[in-house]
């Protein structure tokens, strides 16, 4: 089964390209352009990770121009759908090319987070909130399909082990919100204090961002354990003044699926409206709080898509259909993707994130529309493009809000700079030149 999503061109593309035209060809080599543009302008490739900014001249760390940590896994994603790109196309040097920079940039990142020690929590190069840990899950597990790095199979199965079951270091009691343990069900987001951290109680918050990655997380695994896998006889134990804790290096195959179920069902219920497909921001015991955001449709699309690839059962398939409906009528007004940004604050370190918001969507959109047959929803993603073509700088960047024209003189984050080179690279078209 193949959980990976990818791009193929649309029928009508390949029956242009049968007649002759170069079109297809020309238009596949502006993704890479937009893409060759992205790093150009954002690359650090003394380090290889990203910078933060068009402001910034060099990626030293968290407080000295590297973009969050949480981010870099989405263009370390970006390289990797590069190459597939490009052997799609059959342009072998290209392949050749994107394969490197996507080993190198994962490589770099390795270096640059403390050789991915997920129970160093130093908060400028180490890891202190859960969903930053497991951002690198998925792409980890990415690299390890595409890349065929086995390396990147042993980190992705021990970043996932560390969000759930917590740190025998830090001293957190795990992300999983044990009902077993009264605490509710789900994810929770972070551990507080970052040093010597209290026992997460049940009414601790339990964010989209944390609990939809986790399901995409363990379906990749899934996908990658072996059939015949036994369980860890061999896992790490640990005492503290919380309890007794556990925490097998990997999990069997059947066991990723379990937890993928039972988190995607907690999630659905306690954070999401399936009637409408609207994904709200949080959960604090009872409450729920936080208006949409485009990434949380994002992973909840994907793990709803991973999940029905993998069982075959519609109502799957049937949420995240209704989560792309409500991105794309509720969140984008005009008919383009919504920035999240705060435009009282627009370069507040925060708001700047928020733009690789629509790269995570456009990841997990690719799953739905190619693997999932679900067309429909091309004819939007290629408006976005289109309008992305057509508002670049003269560098060849495109601010977040694709719609509106992006002038030389802003200054530019490499989050909101990811969402048109990341919709091109799984979305090439015929109409995007447009």
């Amino acid at each position: 089964m193949k959980l990976i999503p990818f791009s193929i061109i649309a029928a009508s593309l390949i029956g242009v390209a049968a007649c002759g035209s170069s079109k297809p060809v020309e238009e596949t080599n502006q993704a890479f352009e937009a893409y060759d543009a992205f790093n150009t302008v954002f690359l650090d490739s003394t380090r290889y990770i990203y910078k933060n900014t068009t402001a910034d001249s060099a990626a030293v760390d968290r407080w000295g121009g590297a973009a969050a940590i949480w981010c870099q896994p989405m263009y370390a994603d970006m390289a990797m759908n590069a190459m597939l790109l490009a052997r799609e196309k059959g342009d072998k040097e290209r392949e050749e090319q994107y394969r490197n920079l996507a080993n190198k940039i994962l490589d770099g990142n390795v270096a640059h987070y403390l050789n991915f020690d997920f129970d160093n929590n130093d908060t400028n190069k180490g890891w202190f909130i859960y969903d930053d840990i497991q951002w690198w899950t998925i792409t980890m597990a990415r690299a390890a399909k595409i890349l065929g790095r086995d390396d990147c199979r042993e980190l992705a199965e021990k970043s996932f082990a560390r969000v759930w079951y917590g740190s025998p270091r830090v001293g957190d009691t795990g992300s999983y919100a044990d009902p077993a343990k009264d605490l509710g069900g789900g994810m929770f987001w972070q551990w507080q204090p970052l040093e010597n951290p209290n026992a997460n109680a049940a009414g601790d918050g339990k964010m989209s961002c944390i609990n939809f990655p986790t399901v995409v997380a363990a379906m990749l695994l899934y996908d990658l354990a072996p059939a015949d896998r036994k369980g860890d006889e061999n896992p790490e134990t640990w005492t503290n003044s919380y309890g007794s804790f556990t925490r097998p290096h990997y999990e069997t195959k059947d066991r990723y699926l379990e937890m993928a179920k039972e988190i995607y069902g907690w999630s659905a219920e306690k954070l999401g409206d399936m009637q409408t497909g609207m994904i709200v921001d949080n959960r604090h015991g009872d409450s729920r709080g936080g208006h949409p955001l485009l990434y949380n449709q994002g992973t909840f699309i994907g793990a709803a898509s991973l999940l029905y690839k993998a069982t075959g059962d519609s109502t799957y398939l049937e949420n995240a259909k209704a989560g792309a409906d409500y991105s794309i009528n509720e969140l984008s007004k005009g008919g383009y993707l919504p920035w999240a940004h705060n435009p009282e604050h627009p370069y507040d370190q925060g708001s700047l994130e928020q733009g690789v918001y629509p790269a995570i969507w456009a990841q997990y959109m690719d799953i739905l529309v190619d693997e999932c047959g679900q067309e429909q929803y091309r004819e939007f993603i290629e408006k976005n493009i289109a309008a992305g073509l057509q508002n670049r700088n003269s560098s060849g960047i495109c601010d977040g809000e694709l719609g509106v024209a992006t002038p030389d003189s802003v200054m530019i984050g490499s989050y909101a700079a990811s969402s048109l080179p990341a919709l091109m690279l799984l979305f090439p078209t015929e109409n995007s030149s447009k």
